[in-house]
């Protein structure tokens, strides 16, 4: 029998949960509601409560009238079970152990302190991949932290773990052929990733070194994590990164780099067939300790600028017919992919494993979008889709003003939940059997211990748990809103650091044009919620007009809107200005290019009516790679008072502000006249996400209305929407 550290368990027993989907009554005066997560494919509910003791539910030697069997005729999904309680007790069936085990989990979530409540739940998983992905090669995690958050994973019904074990940030795992992989590249000289990866210090320091900062896992930690997943019925997926993201192997052996020499190099050099001994010598390593049928071989992002003057990458590429160095990657994937296949095993990899081709076995993770996943689909290949807009939980989860710092993006767990893996548009019903499953990706750059870490996955990842179970049909956010709220607490008395969810609200907007005006929308994540509101850009207060399901905006407003309780306001009041102005429905021409990738709603964009929120890809947002320049055209010369702009700054992604704005207004459409310039007042230093709106008022009149925004810095300008008075 294997010891784990106590802290490390979860005592699944001791556990009561009050969980489910619906209200349940006790008494013509009392119910109470039950939330599960996820939500089962089907099920029914009865008047009535089954008065047993948890402990003894759950224990080996179960009560007479409690059966847990795995019965091998039912047949079906083999994640799949039967669980029926009532008065003469709990019946739970499965054709296997695993489908055994979740009807467990279930069956956890329904206690409450009245005991189990009557149900009938017929259950099995939507996709059969559902899995959550952790970094610990830009953070090192020790392994009790990975069996706290498998614990939590079994008990959503998460099946997969994704190990990324090697990056540049430091490789994680023991080689017994490579041992300076660890004694010399698991350890580095600043835990500070932005201190350690934009400074002067980028060093790695040999294993012992006094304030090194790091560690790895042994052989023996690796086989205890994979037997502890494997009783929670969790595969681990490890993922060692080739050819790219590997300067740390390139540290430890630099013959296997372009140069052979210390940190110039983050590739290795394919044209060097130590490279292949080394990658087919590690992978046999990895084999023996991970049984998983898939291994992870990265395959993205590789820099490939060495490759282009290496006399030894030029001469395979010559001899192999090449024509560009973006084969070189592909070459490298297609060499682990066929050593792994003679171990009979498969290679997954991120979407670059598409260059080139692949075989039928591997399988693709689409996280630069779903393009590479439809395309993976189209070609036969097998899918997890992991989508960086909606599944990348590095990215903030409410306003980064009230948020530890983040690589930037935004995806509050409402945008998560919003994501449905399966393009049924742009897939047949044959192709969208290749989509497997679904998988949320925590990469560590920002993220330096436990506790953020957990912060940062919960309670996001019951989302991605929903989404990878329930029936797509029966997903709905308001069903899930009050279920979640009610496993913060239970998240929290599973140790689990959890945000405990924003108190700001989501704005949304639909612009009627036949009626001219703007509905505005608010939407809380916590449940219940009182939101109260103005119009007219005031803190609301305990007495402002309560929110009863939309705001009818005809001509300007600025809203102000907060959740209250007890007559308190909870948090700052977000924010947001609606104007339904003269320049929605008009025409706009671009002087400027736009840059492809980022249209958001397309050439009208930016005279729609629709405002940007906190990051640029949630599709109002109108990108540029170079200067902005544009005309709208007001179709008739008029009386113009006030024109305004807002653009967006956040300098992780390449995003800055322009130097200026100029506004020029002209009645031919040849001639145009200046009416003034504006210069922006951030810096370009300021790494925090910002905003700035660049004003003009006056008196002019013109049918057509001429914008520009010139560059500051090598990167993106994006600006969310032109108002015209």
């Amino acid at each position: 029998m294997m010891l784990l550290p106590k802290q490390s368990r979860m005592t699944m027993a001791g556990i009561t949960v009050a969980c489910s989907l619906f209200l349940v009554a006790c008494s013509p005066k009392e119910t109470v509601q039950l939330n599960l997560i996820p939500l089962p494919a089907q099920f029914t509910v009865a008047d009535g409560f089954f008065k047993a003791d948890s402990a003894a539910v759950f224990s080996t030697e179960k009560p007479a009238n409690v059966h847990f069997v795995v019965d091998k005729s039912l047949g079906g999904n083999p994640e799949g079970y039967q669980l029926t309680v009532n008065d003469k007790g709990i019946d739970l069936k499965a054709a296997t152990e695993t489908g055994l085990f979740y009807g467990e989990q279930t069956l956890r979530q329904l206690f409450t302190p009245q005991g189990f409540p009557y149900v009938s739940i017929q259950d099995e998983p939507r996709l059969k991949y559902r899995g959550l992905h952790l970094d610990v090669s830009r953070h090192f995690f020790p392994k009790e932290e990975v069996f706290k958050l498998l614990d939590v994973m079994s008990f959503y019904k998460l099946n997969n773990l994704h190990f990324h074990l090697t990056d540049a940030g430091g490789w994680r795992i023991q080689m017994d052929k490579y041992p300076k992989l660890t004694t010399e590249t698991a350890f580095r000289t600043e835990s500070d990733w932005r201190k350690w990866w934009d400074g002067k210090d980028r060093k790695y320091l040999p294993e012992g070194t006094p304030g090194a900062y790091g560690g790895y896992y042994t052989k023996d930690d690796i086989r205890e994590i994979v037997a502890y997943a494997a009783s929670k019925h969790i595969n681990v997926i490890p993922e060692i990164e080739f050819p790219g993201h590997s300067e740390e192997v390139l540290f430890a052996y630099p013959e296997l780099s372009c140069s052979g020499q210390l940190y110039k190099n983050g590739d290795f050099c394919i044209g060097n067939p130590k490279s292949f001994t080394f990658m087919e010598d590690v992978l046999d390593e990895v084999i023996e300790l991970f049984p998983s049928e898939y291994i992870h071989a990265g395959g993205d992002e590789a820099g490939k600028g060495a490759w282009k003057t290496c006399s030894k990458c030029q001469a395979l590429m010559k001899k192999n017919g090449m024509k560009s160095v973006d084969e070189l990657q592909s070459y490298m994937i297609h060499k682990a992919e066929e050593h792994l296949i003679s171990k009979g095993r498969k290679l997954i990899g991120w979407d670059e494993i598409l260059e080139g081709g692949l075989a039928p076995e591997a399988t693709v993770m689409s996280w630069r979008g779903e393009s590479g996943g439809i395309k993976s689909a189209r070609m036969g290949h097998d899918v997890v889709m992991t989508p960086g807009n909606y599944m990348y939980l590095d990215f903030y989860q409410a306003d980064p003003k009230t948020q530890p710092y983040a690589i930037g993006g935004y995806t509050p767990i409402k945008k998560v939940y919003s994501y449905n893996p399966v393009p049924v548009d742009s897939l047949t019903a044959e192709e969208s059997k290749h989509i497997i499953g679904v998988q949320a990706n925590t990469w560590t750059e920002y993220i330096t211990n436990e506790k953020h870490l957990e912060y940062m996955m919960f309670p996001r990842a019951l989302a991605v748990a929903e989404i990878g179970w329930t029936p797509q049909e029966k997903r709905e956010w308001n069903d899930f809103k009050p279920r979640m709220n009610a496993h913060i607490s239970k998240l929290q008395q599973m140790g689990i650091n959890t945000f405990t969810l924003s108190d700001e609200l989501e704005v949304t907007m639909s612009v009627d044009t036949v009626k001219k005006q703007i509905e505005v929308f608010l939407d809380a994540e916590k449940y219940p919620a009182e939101i109260r509101y103005t119009t007219d850009g005031t803190v609301p207060t305990a007495s402002s007009a309560l929110y009863d399901g939309v705001i009818v905006v005809k001509d300007s407003a600025y809203v102000k809107a907060a959740i209250f309780r007890n007559g308190q306001l909870q948090g700052a009041p977000t924010e947001k200005k609606v104007d339904y102005h003269r320049a929605i429905n008009k025409s706009i021409h671009y002087n400027s290019k736009l840059y492809p990738g980022y249209m958001a709603g397309g050439m009208n964009a930016l005279i729609d009516g629709y405002r940007g929120g906190l990051t640029y890809l949630d599709g109002r947002w109108q990108g540029y790679l170079n200067d902005l320049d544009c005309v709208i055209d007001m179709e008739e010369v008029t009386d113009i008072h006030k024109v305004s702009a807002r653009f967006m700054q956040l300098i992780g992604p390449g995003v800055y502000q322009p130097a200026s704005v100029e506004l020029l207004t002209s009645e031919d459409g040849t001639n145009f006249t200046s009416q003034g310039i504006i210069p922006t007042t951030i810096s370009n230093k300021d790494a925090d996400l910002s905003f700035q709106e660049y004003l003009f008022q006056g008196d002019w009149k013109a049918r057509y209305v001429r914008l520009k925004a010139d560059e500051a810095n090598k990167g993106f300008i994006f600006v969310d929407e032109i108002v015209v008075w």
